[in-house]
Parts: structure tokens; C-alpha cells; sequence
């Protein structure tokens, strides 16, 4: 039996504790706040409640796993799961409105079909071939097994199969999302449907690979799904499971260092209340001695933590991402939800381009004419009574951004999303806005940085820090490590992780 240390309660590193403890290992977690769950927070007032990070979930496979893994009570038991139908409804900037439904490819098209005519749904479907191509040259190196030693290869190659373009007597084929949009669908509308993609992830979509077509066929093949009662009630079941489990918790606990013996990880030095024991402490300068130590932190505070030492091994890859945040508003409504309405519509901007070169540009800044993602669940769980509404507003804003300038701009979304919701301002009872500076504070993120899943080719820029480290017996876990961010792509990394600790340095992955 191992002492394991985990620092943080993220999705990630409560998953791989789970796994850990359930594999005989004696386990405490160390989180610097006072809850669990990293970005998956709840904000209540007034008897409306509302999810402040993730709204949705992709792949509840990953997290089915882990229920079967370690317990007999499944996830189906400690969380209701409800099937998003249409998976999106998309209001585009000429006005076309789209509902796409749930985990189907073929109800995709046909949707397509019906609003923007039959050459753009061929185009789609077209697409979405290529994109499942894509899916399955990546879908193990980059979700299911720990990041290849000569991941050079992943970085280089583009294992999108993009249709060659001919202008101007040059045959060109397509390298970016940008491209793939404006040479393969040539339609604003469906250009705006996948660039949609890469800006909810807080990507660029001019300098992301192709292989991001991943992102939509992910979710036309595989289905939305939301948490009754808000996805913070996810946290809230791998927390208890962890829990049943015998793993440790340890809050308000700040690790302030890894600390090393004789070449290996030895344990973490924190402050707290409380000994590592469970009596008094002396509130700073505590240490638990570790064999394993997980590390749920971005890779510039797992620097800090291990003091210089050399974290990761020659030539290993540090991916150059995480620039975006999120600004999300949350409005509290008078008057019902109405009958039929979508759980999540996007309103696509009126100027692509401008929005693009706002965000991403230099200098970032806000942009006027912002996508906005209008979240309006049917949840009794969240509101007062069957008389009132709590809705959700999202968009991708420049990591960092602070200042006035941000409630400006939580009236600029609100103004958006008057397009999804008829007289909006006129149903308004009160609104709170979330800022960059409330997403560093619950994960630790410089800037409220939000951590994108990974993607091959782009010379590596998208992938992210193995999973082991070049210190023996330190290893990382969460969005900011292999396979990246995501719900899905974080309960992954918690199973790479307790794999390669339990099998050791030839775990492959799940089979």
C-alpha cells in the first residue's frame, strides 16, 4: 500500500484518487479552498441556483467508468442524466435559426437540409466523414493512453483528410478550422457552426488545426448530456465516492511544495489547520510523506512547487495554449420557462471576423458583437417555483481581463441573447457576473485561463504535459495535463494516472 498525495480536488485528481484508493492505496487530497470540484461551482441566492462553470457534459462514458470502476452503484444511481434534445438550437447571423439534435449524425444533416437547403447539408455530412476519420487516427493517442515518448509525431502530422483546393493555378489543402470552413463548407452559416467549436473552447479558429473537426463529430456522434440539478452534482457523487472510498480530504490546505529524496518525490510540505493526522496544526510548515505525488495545478504553479527542480523530461512537450477565458452572466427570471424551449441555443455573432481579431488579436480586448452560449434548463431544482427561470450566458473573453469593462460587456451578452430570449430585459429580477477573476480563484488558473482539450499537429502547440513527470513519483492530472481540458478529457487523465501508478511505466491504456 502506497501513500499517495493529490493536490486539488478537481474532477481529475478526485477521479484518480478514487481509482487509487479502490486499488489498495492510502489516499489524501490537499485543496487550497473550502470545497471540492475545481470549476464546477454553484452559485445560490434567492432560491435560483446556478452552475458558474461547465454547463454540460460530453461523454458521460468517462465518468459511467469510473462509477463501475470503483463501486457497485453506477453513475445512473448517484446522478440523474438527461439527454439534451436538440443537442443545440443555433440562431446565425442572417437570422437562420437550426435545432440540431442529440447524438445523431444522419438528424444532423437532415436538420441542415431543412433550413440551409440540400448542397449545404451534403457539405456537412461530407464533412462529418472526414471528421470521424479524424476521430479515429487520434482517438487513443490523445484520450486513452498516456502521451507517446516520440509525440513529435503528433505534433507534426495533420491527420485531418482535407479535400485539395485549387485557386489560382496552386493546389492547397486545408490546415486550420478557418480553412476547412471557407474551402470545404462554403457557407457563412456553416462556417459559423464549426468555428463555434473552437471559440467555446477558447481557440482561434485561423490558427487551430484541422484536427479539431473532432469537436463537432464528438458531439454529433456521442450526445450532450446535463446533471439534474446542475453539473456541480456531478462533483458532488465523485466526491462521496471518493469518500466511501476512505480517500482523505484536506481543506483550506495550501501545498506550498514538493519535496524530493534521494532523486525521488518524498511527500508535500502545506499549511492548514490541522496536522496531517487529523489533530491540530501548527497552520504552516505541515508535511505528509508521500511515495505518489499528484498534482491537479497548472504547469507554471508545478514549477513553483517543486522549486526548479526538472519536471518534465528532455524534450518534452509544454503545450502553449490556455490564453481564453470566460465571462459568464447569471440572470434569475420572472415567468416560466415555455414549453419546448431549447436547453442551449448559441447565438452566433454579426461579425466573425471582428470577434476573432478582438479575442485574439494584439491587444486582446472584448468584442462588440460577441458569440454567446444561452443555457435555459428544464430543471425545478433551480428556481423557486414553476414561475420563475434561470438562465445561463456564456462567451469566450481574453484571459486576464478585469476592470468595468467587463459589466459592459455582461450587457452586450445580455443584449445577444435577447435574440434567443424574447423580451429578456423585461423578465430580469437580478443578474450576477462571473469573471476571469472568479475562475483563478476556484482553480488557480493564471487569469482565469481555461485549459483546452488536446489536438493534434500544430507542432505540438495543442497538446499538453505528460501525465508522468521527469521526477519519479510525481505525476499530473487535470485539464492542464494529457488529454487536456474538458469534463470528459479530465476524468480521462484520472484514469491514465492511476494506471500508471498501479502497472507502472507500460500502461497502455483502457483496451
Amino acid at each position: 500500500m502506497a501513500r499517495i498525495a493529490v493536490i486539488g480536488a478537481g474532477l481529475g485528481a478526485m477521479a484518480a484518487a478514487a481509482r487509487l484508493a479502490v486499488a489498495g492505496h492510502r489516499v489524501a487530497v490537499y485543496e487550497r479552498t473550502d470545497t471540492y470540484g475545481g470549476a464546477l461551482r454553484r452559485l445560490e441566492r434567492e432560491g435560483f441556483a446556478f452552475d458558474t462553470g461547465p454547463g454540460l457534459l460530453p461523454l458521460p462514458a468517462v465518468y459511467r467508468d469510473l462509477f463501475v470502476k470503483t463501486g457497485k452503484e453506477p453513475l445512473e444511481a448517484c446522478v440523474e442524466l438527461v439527454q439534451v434534445d436538440p443537442s443545440s438550437h443555433h440562431v446565425f447571423a442572417d437570422g437562420t435559426r437550426v435545432p440540431l439534435p442529440n447524438a445523431s449524425r444522419a438528424g444532423v444533416v437532415s436538420a441542415l437540409d431543412a433550413a440551409l437547403g440540400p448542397a449545404a447539408a451534403q457539405r456537412w455530412g461530407d464533412f462529418l466523414v472526414r471528421a470521424r476519420e479524424t476521430w479515429d487516427r487520434t482517438r487513443r493517442p490523445l484520450l486513452e493512453e498516456p502521451l507517446w515518448p516520440d509525440w513529435q509525431v503528433l505534433a507534426g502530422r495533420e491527420p485531418y483528410p482535407a479535400v485539395p483546393h485549387r485557386k489560382l493555378l496552386r493546389t492547397r489543402t486545408a490546415g486550420t478550422l478557418a480553412e476547412v470552413a471557407a474551402w470545404e463548407l462554403r457557407d457563412p452559416r456553416l462556417a459559423s457552426l464549426l468555428e463555434g467549436y473552437a471559440l467555446e473552447q477558447g481557440l482561434d479558429p485561423r490558427s487551430t488545426p484541422a484536427s479539431a473537426a473532432v469537436l463537432p463529430y464528438m458531439e454529433h456522434a456521442f450526445g450532450t448530456w446535463y446533471v439534474r440539478g446542475g453539473m456541480r452534482e456531478l462533483a458532488r457523487a465523485v466526491y462521496e465516492r471518493c469518500l466511501a472510498r476512505r480517500v482523505e480530504f484536506r481543506f483550506g490546505a495550501e501545498v506550498t511544495g514538493v519535496l524530493e529524496k534521494d532523486g525521488r518525490v518524498a511527500g508535500v510540505e502545506f499549511t492548514e489547520g490541522a496536522s496531517p493526522g487529523g489533530g491540530s496544526g501548527s497552520g504552516s510548515g505541515a508535511v505528509a510523506e508521500a511515495d505518489h505525488v499528484i498534482a491537479g495545478v497548472t504547469p507554471g504553479l508545478l514549477d513553483r512547487l517543486t522549486r526548479g527542480a526538472r519536471v518534465r523530461g528532455e524534450g518534452e512537450v509544454v503545450g502553449r495554449f490556455g490564453t481564453a477565458s470566460r465571462l459568464t452572466v447569471l440572470l434569475a427570471l420572472r415567468g416560466g420557462r415555455p414549453e419546448g424551449t431549447p436547453h442551449r441555443t448559441v447565438v452566433h455573432t454579426r461579425d466573425r471576423e471582428a470577434e476573432l481579431e478582438s479575442l485574439f488579436g494584439s491587444p486582446a480586448g472584448l468584442p462588440a458583437h460577441p458569440t454567446v452560449t444561452v443555457l435555459r434548463p428544464d430543471d425545478p431544482a433551480l428556481v423557486p417555483d414553476a414561475d420563475h427561470e434561470a438562465v445561463t450566458l456564456t462567451s469566450a473573453v481574453p484571459a486576464g481581463t478585469a476592470g468595468p469593462g467587463l459589466d459592459a460587456h455582461a450587457q452586450t451578452m445580455i443584449s445577444a441573447a435577447e435574440r434567443a430570449v424574447p423580451g429578456l430585459r423585461d423578465r430580469l429580477l437580478y443578474s450576477e457576473v462571473r469573471t476571469p477573476d472568479d475562475i483563478a480563484e476556484a482553480t488557480g488558473a493564471e487569469g482565469g485561463a481555461v485549459p483546452v482539450p488536446a489536438l493534434a499537429a500544430a507542432g505540438g502547440r495543442l497538446l499538453h504535459p505528460s501525465n508522468s513527470t521527469g521526477v519519479p513519483g510525481l505525476w499530473t492530472v487535470g485539464g492542464w495535463s494529457h488529454p487536456g481540458g474538458g469534463l470528459p478529457h479530465a476524468g480521462m487523465s484520472g484514469a491514465l494516472v492511476a494506471g500508471l501508478i498501479v502497472e507502472g511505466p507500460g500502461f497502455r491504456g483502457s483496451q
